[in-house]
């Protein structure tokens, strides 16, 4: 495994990942052991879960024989596109935020923002593995395009779980509710102002946020 990330030239950016995730982890430890409440600790469980649309991006990457097999590419990424949200869903933890028992404020704003950060980066990192494999299927013309879109799906998908509560793998438990949710805030659009509310400003800000990372890997090259 560590010869194929090598290979893939995906060592670095995995060995950096994991120091940040484990930073924020240290970081959510250490509140838990001054103040003796399991506050933030919530945190950890979601920047598990922020993780997986890049470990489904990396092994559709390492595993070339995956990508031949268009049956295979397309269940990976509509499993890819389920848990995507939860990468930048840790920014809306920051509805957490207030004055806690037994930690400074300051130190739970640089706890989630460091576990919001690391999310934000798995996302990102994971929708251009998913843009490499989108342009060998159509139009590199389109592909940002598409980049665009997923993120306001993305937005909708951080909305459904921060405000209806539903998780990634609700699909397969309560189905018909969760499209029902769904449905009926796409049939009764102005009933639900919250929800495209939320979903066209936090897709413009995720979307001015990855096209600041679009530039900066420009300017890199």
């Amino acid at each position: 495994m560590l010869m194929q990330l090598k290979n893939q030239g995906r060592l670095n950016e995995t060995l950096f990942l994991g120091i940040l995730c484990l930073i924020s982890f240290g970081m959510a430890v250490f509140r838990f052991m001054y103040t003796d409440t399991l506050a933030f600790l919530f945190l950890i469980w979601n920047l598990f879960l922020a993780g997986i649309p890049w470990a489904l991006s990396s092994l559709m990457l390492l595993k070339p024989e995956i990508q031949q097999n268009k049956l295979a590419v397309l269940l990976l990424l509509i499993v890819w596109l389920l848990f995507f949200p939860n990468a930048p869903y840790i920014l809306t933890d920051l509805f957490h935020l207030c004055y806690k028992s037994g930690a400074p404020l300051w130190f739970d704003l640089v706890l989630i923002l460091s576990f919001a950060w690391t999310g934000l980066l798995f996302g990102f990192l994971s929708l251009w593995d998913i843009e490499q494999i989108l342009k060998k299927r159509v139009r590199a013309t389109w592909v940002p395009a598409i980049s665009v879109g997923l993120l306001f799906l993305g937005s909708f998908g951080i909305y459904v779980g921060r405000y209806l509560g539903w998780n990634s793998w609700d699909i397969l438990r309560e189905p018909l509710d969760l499209v029902y949710d769904i449905g009926s805030r796409l049939a009764n659009p102005f009933q639900h102002p919250r929800a495209w509310g939320m979903t066209l400003f936090m897709g413009v800000f995720l979307n001015m946020v990855y096209g600041s990372f679009r530039l900066i890997r420009s300017r890199g090259r």
